[in-house]
């Protein structure tokens, strides 16, 4: 038996332990009348404990320490460690190839990218399943651009702009603060027939790319774009084509 799948990203956020008491509660109600879901949990607890009960320690072959001092000796390595002078002197005990060794690590530790905690598509869809199920689809309900623009003044440091699409077949239902990456977005509520549109706006981050983009995940559609300097997702189950053309009618009402 298949478990519901527009559930699985709050089934794995409840097993980590991602969710508030309110959207935990909720879940846990789902899952207690679900087989599916509940056998879903099971067989995570389950790969957990293998992993846990795994031996992955490895012992290093002999001569391993010799090879790396040896490779760490070069030049580009001794120059590493030369502008680190403080590790020498606090930790006396490392020999020179150790220093290089441990220079070499810092600065892979340095330029190495931050891992994200979890991937931004799942993270807007978890969004936009937990306005439905937890019954906070909107902080300011109404269909008024003017009152739900304003709304947002002094809960988050930018300006996003509102307009009512009722005439081109998306009506504004109303907005929120929501949070997606750790940082509060807004989160403005449309409606298409008997479906719901959330569009998540936050300031662009660098580097963003200009160009629209779909994606399509947990049987949900994401159409992403940018405009000025605002970073804007339109999620929903609508069909692709009409999340697209959603995009393309706030784009041109918006347009300066």
């Amino acid at each position: 038996m298949t478990h519901c799948v527009d559930r699985e990203p709050v089934l794995n956020a409840l097993f980590d332990g991602e969710l508030d008491s309110l959207n935990a509660a909720e879940v846990e109600t789902h899952v207690r009348t679900c087989v599916a879901c509940s056998d879903y949990l099971a067989a995570l607890a389950e790969v957990r404990d293998i992993i846990a009960a795994a031996t992955l320690e490895e012992v290093a072959p002999l001569g391993l320490r010799e090879k790396i001092e040896t490779l760490v000796a070069a030049p580009d390595a001794s120059a590493t460690a030369a502008k680190l002078p403080s590790v020498g002197r606090h930790l006396p005990w490392l020999g020179g190839g150790a220093i290089g060794a441990l220079a070499a690590s810092l600065t892979l530790l340095v330029a190495a990218p931050r891992a994200s905690v979890a991937d931004l598509p799942d993270q807007l869809i978890a969004g936009h399943i937990r306005s439905l199920q937890a019954a906070h689809l909107t902080d300011v309900l109404t269909s008024d651009r003017h009152v739900v623009k304003p709304w947002f003044n002094g809960r988050i440091d930018f300006s996003p702009p509102v307009v009512d699409l009722v005439k081109q077949g998306y009506p504004l239902v109303g907005g929120r603060l929501d949070y997606i990456g750790d940082r509060p977005v807004a989160a403005l509520v449309y409606r298409r027939r008997l479906h719901t549109i959330n569009l998540f706006i936050r300031p662009a981050p660098p580097n963003a790319s200009a160009s629209p983009g779909t994606v399509h995940r947990h049987s949900y559609n994401i159409v992403h774009w940018v405009a000025g300097d605002l970073d804007y997702w339109a999620v929903s189950d609508i069909d692709p084509a009409d999340l697209a053309l959603f995009r393309q009618q706030f784009a041109k009402a918006t347009a300066p």
